[in-house]
């Protein structure tokens, strides 16, 4: 599924000039959503808010079992997810802009591809409860992958991450992330696409982004990055 065609809404008819304050990058397991919110936060001198996904201590009981401890994992997640967006809406975002590797509403994505009809039923009561209490970001940056590209990356960090999650799941989520933000209006939208160079390593892809980032941030953009 691709992402190229813009989405008019209410957004794509606001001009956005203030300065970004808070800014999130996001993108399905292997993206370099991390590597690139930090490289960011580095060169606009703001703060780096990381998500702590490794904190979930029913995480590789998920990744052995989907089935049992899927609602277990998505719950720890979305309440721990809330408690940092508290933290950043305290942030003296005067010192510089708050940068993410997360963002709350992407918790919806996992929850739809993971837990049963009355499960879901539940989430989403309670993820609406803390939505409204949220900050919103004055941008959200989706990097747009390839799955074999996620693989890769995926291989290249060790471990049993890439072998766990395997490649049909892998799929699922890379095709519900598109999908999610094919539909996102809750903030202004920039979309790159990584196939030929990654903003997270390459230096030049990076300044093209940050230059990006210096325009009026309103509705759905897409920025192809070549090597």
């Amino acid at each position: 599924m691709s992402l190229r065609r813009p989405v008019r809404s209410e957004l794509a008819n606001r001009d956005e000039t203030r300065a970004l304050t808070y800014l999130v990058v996001e993108g399905p397991p292997g993206s370099g959503k991390t590597d690139l919110a930090t490289r960011i936060a580095r060169r606009l001198g703001g703060r780096l808010v990381l998500d702590r996904a490794p904190e979930n201590p029913f995480l590789e009981q998920f990744y052995r079992d989907p089935r049992r401890f899927a609602f277990k994992t998505q719950l720890f997640f979305t309440l721990s997810r809330y408690m940092q967006q508290q933290e950043i809406a305290q942030l003296d975002l005067f010192s510089g802009p708050a940068v993410s590797d997360l963002l709350f509403a992407r918790d919806r994505i996992y929850a739809s591809l993971g837990l049963d009809d009355r499960e879901l039923a539940l989430y989403e009561k309670l993820a609406g409860l803390m939505a409204g209490e949220v900050p919103r970001p004055d941008l959200v940056v989706y990097l747009q992958c390839e799955v074999g590209d996620l693989e890769a990356r995926l291989r290249e960090r060790g471990g049993e991450l890439h072998r766990l999650l395997g490649r049909e799941y892998l799929v699922a989520v890379r095709d519900a992330y598109d999908y999610f933000f094919l539909h996102y209006e809750e903030a202004p939208l920039l979309v790159v696409g990584t196939r030929d160079a990654h903003p997270g390593r390459d230096d030049g892809a990076l300044e093209i982004l940050l230059d990006e980032l210096e325009r009026p941030q309103s509705g759905m953009r897409y920025l192809n990055l070549r090597a």
